[in-house]
C-alpha cells in the first residue's frame, strides 16, 4: 500500500489526519509531520526520513503538502531526489484531497504518482462557493458543433439483464454524509446513489442538501419507497449500478417486500430516540427495529454491521440479542 506523509506548517497536517479519520476510519501508512515554531528543515527532515521507515512499502510514498515552498515541501523535495519515477509531491492539501487518496489506494495496483495525477481534480472540485453566484465565469470555450438531446429511454426496453445491481444498500438514520459519499462510494464505485425514503423525497431541503453532498462523478436522487419498487421492476435500468441508503429498516422491509432484491443491509446508524435502547455506539433499537430485522432475516437477509468499510463487521445476532435484553428490562 502506498504510503502517505501530510505535512504542514504548524498542527494542521494533525487535525487534518483527525478529521480524515473520523469519516474514512483508522488508515495504515499514512503519518503527519508538522513544522513547529521552533523547530528548522532538519527537524521536519528527520521527521519525514522516520515516518519513511515506518511504511510497509518505502519504495512507494505519496507526500501531501501544505503550501509549495514552504518548508516542508522544501524538504520532501530534497527527500524525492533518487525517487523520482516513484514517489511523488501534491501540494495544496485539503480534506478532499486528502479522502480522495484514501479511496485510491485501496487499489492494489495503485502507485504513489497514479493517486498523485487522480487526486489533483478532486482537491479542485472540492472547492465550491455558496451562494454559487459566487463561482468565478468560466471562460468560454470554443464553439462546438451542436449535438442533440439524448432521448428517453422508452419503456419496455432491456437493457443488460433488466436487474438494477445494488452494490449496497445501508441503513443511515443520516443518509448521505462523509462516511457514506467517500468511504462507501469509493469501496463500491457505485453509478448512482438512491436515498430511499418518502419523507425525504417531499422536503425540497433535505433533497436538494443529499444531491448536493454526492461525490464527485456519482449521480444523487432522491425518491420515494414505491418509485424503488418501480425501479426494481423496470428493465431500463439493467445497466446500473446503485447505492441504496434507508434511513429506517421499515423501508428496507417495505422494498423488499415490494420487489427489491436486496440480499445483504448493511447497518450503519441507527439514531437513538426515546423508547429505544443502545445496542452499540452507532445503533438503537425499539421493538418495531427487533421485529422489522427479524422479519428481514427470515426471509433471507443478510447483516453487515459496520460503521466504515475498514471497520471490522460485528456480529448481528448479538447486537439484537442485546436490543431484546434492554428491552425487556425496559418493561
Amino acid at each position: 500500500m502506498v504510503g502517505i506523509i501530510i505535512g504542514s506548517h504548524g498542527k494542521f497536517a494533525e487535525g487534518i489526519k483527525m478529521s480524515s479519520e473520523m469519516i474514512f476510519g483508522a488508515q495504515k501508512n499514512v503519518e503527519a509531520v508538522t513544522l513547529m515554531p521552533n523547530e528548522g528543515p532538519d527537524d521536519v527532515r528527520k521527521k519525514m526520513e522516520d515516518a519513511i521507515a515506518k511504511f510497509d512499502d518505502p519504495k512507494q510514498v505519496l507526500f501531501l503538502i501544505d503550501l509549495w515552498g514552504g518548508t516542508p515541501f522544501n524538504q520532501a523535495s530534497g527527500l524525492i531526489a533518487g525517487h523520482e519515477d516513484t514517489w511523488a509531491i501534491v501540494t495544496g492539501l485539503n480534506l478532499p484531497m486528502l479522502l480522495e487518496a484514501y479511496g485510491a489506494r485501496l487499489d492494489e495496483t495503485a502507485t504513489a504518482q497514479s493517486i498523485a495525477k487522480h487526486i489533483i481534480t478532486t482537491s479542485r472540485e472540492g472547492i465550491k462557493p455558496k451562494p454559487e453566484s459566487l463561482e468565478p465565469e468560466k471562460k468560454a470555450a470554443a464553439p462546438a458543433a451542436a449535438k442533440g438531446s439524448a432521448a428517453p429511454i422508452p419503456e419496455g426496453t432491456v437493457i443488460g439483464d433488466g436487474k438494477i445491481k445494488i452494490g449496497l444498500c445501508r441503513v443511515d438514520t443520516r443518509l448521505l454524509h462523509g462516511q457514506v459519499a467517500t468511504t462507501w462510494t469509493k469501496q463500491i464505485n457505485p453509478d448512482r446513489i438512491i436515498v430511499v425514503s418518502d419523507g425525504v423525497a417531499k422536503d425540497k431541503l433535505r433533497k436538494t442538501m443529499i444531491i448536493q453532498a454526492a461525490p464527485p462523478g456519482v449521480h444523487a436522487h432522491v425518491i420515494p419507497v414505491q418509485k424503488m419498487i418501480d425501479v426494481a421492476h423496470d428493465t431500463r435500468f439493467g445497466g446500473t449500478k446503485a447505492m441504496l441508503l434507508f434511513e429506517n429498516p421499515q423501508d428496507v422491509l417495505r422494498a423488499v417486500e415490494g420487489g427489491v432484491d436486496i440480499k445483504t443491509v448493511n447497518l450503519g446508524s441507527m439514531a437513538y430516540t426515546k423508547g429505544k435502547v443502545v445496542a452499540n455506539q452507532a445503533i438503537a433499537m425499539d421493538q418495531n427495529d427487533v421485529d422489522t430485522l427479524e422479519t428481514l432475516k427470515k426471509k433471507g437477509v443478510k447483516f453487515d454491521v459496520r460503521k466504515v468499510p475498514s471497520d471490522s463487521p460485528e456480529n448481528f445476532d448479538t447486537l439484537l440479542n442485546k436490543a431484546k435484553t434492554e428491552l425487556k428490562n425496559q418493561k
